[in-house]
């Protein structure tokens, strides 16, 4: 078996990895499928921590266009994220992994509550960590919350599972002359407006020198060769 190049990663999913018919609710197959992609990197003896988003049950957009809050929509999304978090740590315990649930919101009777230290310790235990609530803050995405996390438990990459097998100029659905980019600085990322992650985000991995990859989790083995060292999606670095 081949020895990873990383050895503890965060992996960040956004809600739709999870979604059923038309991008909406919880399709277990869906987790069942998302889970063995895990597990496949977990037997390589990689770290992984979670964050999954929740646009397959809830976009706080669709609140704020009909007047709604925003706390309150942020808030709504956070809860919507423990969910998907609970259906992919059950996926995940269905097949032998050992995993915990971690909310930035309490709620005990469902989760525990993040802990740093604690989510550190699980890692270091061989248990995949599921960091759900987001940053347990509203204005902050999941995003944000995805890049705090990877700095507080020290991982050595940022991993962002799209549908799209990296960051391109634009939007390849729409251009089929769009330019993939195999690397990206940071300040390259930004200057041009690319969604790799949302402004915050990015800004913190470049202060923290954290590397992202984006690339497409569906792409048979991309995430595997990743955490191997081979060259799959786009990297942002320095």
């Amino acid at each position: 078996m081949s020895e990873p190049k990383y050895h503890r990663i965060l992996l960040k999913l956004g809600g739709e990895a999870l979604a059923g018919e038309g991008n909406f609710g919880i399709n277990p197959d869906a987790a069942d499928a998302l889970a063995a992609t895990v597990k496949s990197i977990h037997d390589l003896g990689v770290e992984i921590a979670l964050v999954i988003g929740a646009g397959n049950l809830w976009r706080g957009k669709d609140g704020l266009d009909h007047g709604m809050d925003r706390a309150t929509a942020d808030h709504m999304g956070m809860l919507a994220t423990v969910m998907n978090a609970l259906a992919l740590a059950d996926a995940l315990g269905r097949i032998g992994v050992v995993t915990r649930v971690q909310t930035a919101i309490e709620m005990k009777a469902v989760a525990e509550p993040y802990i740093r230290g604690r989510a550190i310790r699980h890692l270091e235990k061989g248990r995949v960590v599921i960091l759900g609530a987001g940053t347990g803050n509203p204005y902050f995405t999941t995003d944000t919350a995805a890049a705090l996390r990877a700095m507080e438990i020290d991982a050595e990459l940022l991993v962002k599972a799209t549908k799209v097998d990296g960051v391109y100029d634009s939007d390849p659905k729409l251009n089929p002359n769009a330019k993939r980019f195999d690397q990206l600085s940071y300040i390259e990322a930004i200057n041009l407006g690319l969604k790799v992650m949302d402004g915050t985000a990015l800004t913190l991995c470049m202060d923290n020198q954290m590397p992202i990859v984006v690339l497409d989790l569906w792409q048979t083995d991309s995430l595997r060769n990743t955490v191997l060292g081979q060259t799959m999606g786009t990297l942002v670095t320095y």
